[in-house]
């Protein structure tokens, strides 16, 4: 989880490029009752994340107006007195017209700028995909209390579906707007995500405008590309055909278990913890799996990351997490994640009998694919 599927305020935070200083108009309008002189917040993120104010004007008759020099195109937040949530969009030269109410900040519509086109037509393609997400996940809700097991494996897998088809999305959108500044802003989040090799994200990155390049999120892929192709390098050792490291560790119970003694005729190395929401989410699936081909041959090797002994067992008792499980409570300080070049999780290397990593970091409908492809 760490470094893992950021939150879009931390993404759009790092957003600044190098266009002439021409400046912006932003003009607001609001719907809502809001009170004359309600004063209205222009903030930025600063490098630790933090909200900082850039200007503030007030409210009269609904509408709002506040100018500013941009030096560079760069993300900005508008905030309203007194009212939940906030409007991400981008200080790019030209005027800007935002519409809202103002207890939905967050759905504000913006037009007038070609950056801001393209940053608010990928924010109304993500929500969709969101919201199917949300839906998904309360159903899942409701079927694990109704225990209903049929409808929560065809949950799962249309969950698994989903965040398939929001990954194609994001990439297809990079490439479909490589003159857009949250186009870098996704390359960079995907390479640090795993979620593409070093190679995609070098053809992506090549095929950004000059404009985007310059900017510091097209910098920072430059920065992340060298650091993926080094962790590529030295990740060699663990690389799909290449024979996995053995390793043993303290076991719940206070004994001890290598990598060698836990192995079957297929292999998961499961890097999770207690703490990590993905790998939680992600434990149902793994169960039913195990639970379908143990008996086939398919065992688990679990190497938590948590800090906390507590923590730890209470997730494996919770979770139904009935294999193999070691920890050395060192959170990403591991020495197993380490020889294993873990730095987000979940993470998982499958094994063939011989010890060899055949497939990684498969989940959803993939990993049951995989696995019945091994040992059916």
């Amino acid at each position: 989880m760490k470094k893992l599927f950021l939150s879009l305020s931390v993404i759009v935070g790092l957003v600044a490029c190098n266009n002439k200083p021409e400046g912006y108009v932003l003009n607001g309008s609001l719907s809502g009752d809001v009170e004359d002189g309600t004063q209205v917040f222009i903030r930025k993120i600063n490098e630790n994340n933090q909200p900082f104010d850039i200007d503030t004007t007030t409210v009269q008759n609904g509408k709002f107006s506040v100018a500013g020099t941009a030096e560079s195109p760069d993300l900005i937040y508008v905030f309203v007195d007194n009212v939940q949530g906030y409007t991400p969009l981008v200080a790019d030269n030209g005027t800007i017209e935002l519409t809202a109410h103002k207890d939905s900040l967050n759905f504000a519509k913006v037009k007038g700028t070609v950056q801001n086109d393209i940053f608010f037509k990928y924010l109304d393609n993500s929500r969709s995909l969101s919201d199917k997400a949300m839906s998904i996940q309360q159903d899942l809700q409701e079927a694990s209390m109704a225990g209903n097991e049929a409808t929560i494996k065809s949950l799962q897998d249309e969950f698994g579906e989903l965040q398939e088809e929001y990954k194609n999305f994001e990439l297809q959108f990079i490439k479909d707007n490589p003159n857009g500044l949250i186009s870098a802003l996704l390359i960079d989040k995907a390479l640090n995500g795993r979620i593409i090799e070093s190679a995609e994200a070098q053809e992506m990155y090549d095929a950004l405008t000059p404009e985007i390049k310059e900017t510091v999120p097209g910098k920072q892929i430059a920065t992340s590309l060298t650091a993926a192709k080094a962790r590529e390098e030295k990740g060699k050792s663990t690389s799909i055909g290449a024979v996995a490291p053995d390793f043993s560790g303290p076991t719940p119970d206070g004994g001890e278990i290598s990598l060698k003694e836990a192995m079957g005729k297929v292999t998961i190395i499961d890097f999770w913890a207690a703490w990590c929401k993905p790998c939680r989410v992600e434990n149902p699936n793994v169960v039913r799996v195990y639970n379908k081909y143990h008996e086939k041959g398919l065992n688990i090797i679990g190497v938590s990351l948590d800090r906390k002994e507590e923590d730890w067992k209470k997730a494996i008792a919770d979770d139904n997490l009935t294999w193999s499980h070691i920890s050395s409570l060192d959170y990403f300080d591991d020495a197993i994640a380490k020889l294993y070049n873990v730095d987000a999780i979940p993470a998982t290397f499958i094994l063939d009998e011989n010890g060899v990593i055949i497939a990684k970091n498969l989940r959803g409908p993939a990993l049951e694919e995989k696995i019945s492809e091994l040992l059916n």
